[in-house]
C-alpha cells in the first residue's frame, strides 16, 4: 500500500537546523559558566534543597509525568483504530514509542558523560573544574554525568502530543507544543537554581527530545494509518 510523507517536513527540518545553530551558538558564547556564576557562590547555591524546586519541580515534575504517560497509554487503549478527527490507536502507539524513545536516549547520553553539574565546581563549594561539555572524555575532577538534563526531558519528551495531533486538530498541536515548552523551561529554570545544570543542558535535552521526533515524524505513514480524509 501506497505511503506518504506527513506535511510539514521541510519547516521541521528548518526549525531544528536553526535551534542547532542557536544552541552551538550559546556554547560558544560561553555565558553557560557566566549565567550560573550570577545565581551561585561560594558557599553554594540557595534553592539547591529548597521545597519547591526540589520536591515540586523535580520529584512532583517526574511523578507528573510518569502519570501523564500512563494517562495517553489508557487513552490509547480506547481510541479508535481509524478515525479523521482524531490519531489512531497506531498513531498514538508510534508516538508514545517515540516519546519513550527520548526517555531512554537522553539518559543514556547523560550516563557516558564526563561533564559535572554546576553544584560539583570547587567554586561554589564542591571539587571539579570547568570544562565545556564539548571535550569529549576529559574528566573535569568532579563525579560527571551531568549533561544533557535528565529531568528536562519529563516535559520535553512530550513533544510527541504535538506531533500526534496536528494533522487533526492543528490548535490542539500547538496548546500541547506551548504547554510541553513552557514546562521543559519551567523544569530547567528549577534545576538552573538549584545548580544542578547548566542552560545548555536544558536546551541540548530539548533539541535531542525535538529532534528525535522530527525523524520519526520523517519515516513514510502507511495510508492506513492517516486519517481517512487524507
Amino acid at each position: 500500500m501506497k505511503a506518504r510523507r506527513p506535511a510539514g517536513a521541510a519547516a521541521d527540518l528548518a526549525a531544528t537546523l536553526l535551534a542547532l545553530a542557536a544552541l552551538l551558538a550559546w556554547d560558544a558564547s560561553g555565558w553557560d559558566l557566566a549565567v550560573v556564576r550570577w545565581i551561585g557562590s561560594a558557599s553554594g547555591f540557595a534553592w539547591r534543597d529548597s521545597w519547591w524546586a526540589s520536591r515540586l519541580l523535580h520529584d512532583g515534575g517526574r511523578w507528573t509525568a510518569w502519570v501523564l504517560l500512563l494517562a495517553l497509554v489508557l487513552a490509547t487503549l480506547r481510541a479508535p483504530r481509524q478515525g479523521a478527527a482524531a490519531p489512531s490507536r497506531a498513531e498514538r502507539w508510534r508516538w508514545i514509542a517515540v516519546m519513550l524513545a527520548c526517555v531512554v536516549a537522553v539518559p543514556a547520553l547523560k550516563r557516558f558523560s564526563a561533564t559535572s553539574c554546576p553544584w560539583d565546581l570547587a567554586e561554589f563549594g564542591g571539587v571539579a573544574a570547568y570544562v565545556s561539555h564539548w571535550r569529549f572524555g576529559l574528566p573535569d575532577g568532579g563525579p560527571g554525568h551531568c549533561f544533557p538534563s535528565g529531568h528536562a526531558v519529563a516535559a520535553f519528551a512530550f513533544f510527541g502530543l504535538h506531533f500526534m495531533w496536528r494533522e487533526h486538530d492543528p490548535h490542539q498541536a500547538r496548546t500541547w507544543l506551548a504547554l510541553v515548552v513552557a514546562a521543559g523551561l519551567v523544569f530547567g529554570g528549577a534545576q538552573l537554581l538549584r545548580g544542578a545544570h547548566y542552560p545548555s543542558h536544558t536546551l541540548w535535552t530539548a533539541w535531542l527530545c525535538w529532534a528525535i521526533h522530527v525523524a520519526a515524524a520523517r519515516l513514510p505513514l502507511p495510508r492506513r494509518l492517516l486519517p481517512q480524509a487524507a
